[in-house]
């Protein structure tokens, strides 16, 4: 891979993640998360929206939609199907591919104005820039150690955390397919690669970190995801 080709793959999960968060505000501007309806539902309506405004008809993963107690439940888990109350949390976190170039964004909002829920929404990105400030100051992190370090800097922040992973690979869909190890391509313990080593084809490597954050009393949870390495501000 040349320095072409390399900046031309982070250009594209860029303006990957750009659009995923023009959606994400767009989601907001609407209206689209309102009490009463199901988290399936809103599900739905953000599907709409993507494809209507944004042209996204396809998702390299699941898109999740939780609320209230659903969202203390990690991403391989599927909860039953619940209705968004007047005062829950909800959080959203989708995969959109966009010209075969993988994003993946997650973000969390409060209806109403419960204080503890409040508290978990605003205590995301503080941990998530944190977690990056880990990986930024050490060049040869693994992904085991980097785990550790936001599960730490999560209870330090009077929190649990909630994801039995905090983070993986990106890149050109599907980055599933890419040979090795397959623990090598999560932030997660057992993950014993350095982060900025390069996959065995020689291709450079980009992630992301996702923070899921739990009530300490387990009563719900916040998430909050976005590209790791690259900065794109």
């Amino acid at each position: 891979m040349t320095r072409a080709d390399e900046a031309a793959w982070v250009a594209a999960l860029i303006d990957a993640e750009n659009r995923a968060e023009e959606l994400f505000g767009e989601v907001v501007a609407s209206g689209l998360i309102t009490p009463g309806i199901t988290e399936r539902e809103l599900s739905t309506a953000i599907r709409d929206l993507a494809a209507d405004a944004f042209g996204i008809t396809r998702y390299w993963h699941k898109r999740i939609v939780r609320a209230g107690t659903n969202t203390l439940h990690p991403y391989r888990e599927n909860p039953p199907d619940r209705v968004i109350a007047a005062d829950d949390i909800v959080f959203l976190d989708f995969g959109p591919l966009l010209a075969d170039w993988e994003a993946d964004f997650g973000r969390t909002y409060v209806l109403g104005d419960d204080p503890d829920k409040l508290a978990v929404r605003d205590a995301l990105e503080p941990v998530w820039l944190a977690g990056r400030a880990v990986f930024d100051a050490d060049p040869d992190i693994t992904g085991e150690e980097l785990y550790d370090a936001v599960v730490a800097i999560a209870e330090d922040a009077g929190f649990l955390f909630g994801g039995d992973i905090a983070g993986h690979l990106v890149g050109d869909f599907p980055h599933e397919s890419i040979p090795g190890d397959k623990i090598a391509s999560y932030i997660a313990p057992g993950s014993t690669t350095r982060l900025r080593d390069r996959l065995p084809d020689g291709t450079l490597t980009h992630w992301i970190l996702e923070i899921h954050l739990l009530d300490p009393d387990r009563r719900f949870g916040g998430f909050h995801e976005q590209l790791l390495d690259i900065r794109r501000h």
